[in-house]
């Protein structure tokens, strides 16, 4: 039962790492750009989006499209920094140990 008792402390503390990395991801903001940085979009590591700016220029009626498209795409590169983010810090995290199912962050 030794081992049993072993690992227990081992997953015990993966978990409390994991809720630290969590805080973490939580802490850490990345920006996403489009239109050659004439969008910005901030975003937390766990994907909430904080800031959008937008360059003076586009605020144009006639643009309004234009924005929309650039807002996107500013976001979707925020929210795959995150990702990449998270996944390299879970890699850290687990020693590059795949991770079963719910146990992501």
């Amino acid at each position: 039962m030794k081992n049993l008792t072993d690992i227990m402390k081992q997953a015990k503390a993966l978990q409390s790492k994991m809720e630290g990395l969590q805080s973490e991801l939580e802490a850490l903001e990345v920006e996403g750009t489009a239109g050659g940085g004439l969008v910005r979009v901030a975003m937390t590591g766990k994907g909430q989006v904080k800031r959008v700016a937008i360059a003076p220029e586009l605020m144009k009626a006639d643009e309004r499209e234009i924005l929309e498209d650039l807002i996107v795409a500013a976001s979707n590169d925020a929210k795959s920094k995150t990702e990449k983010l998270a996944a390299e810090k879970m890699k850290d995290l687990t020693g590059g140990l795949p991770m079963p199912p719910g146990f992501g962050l």
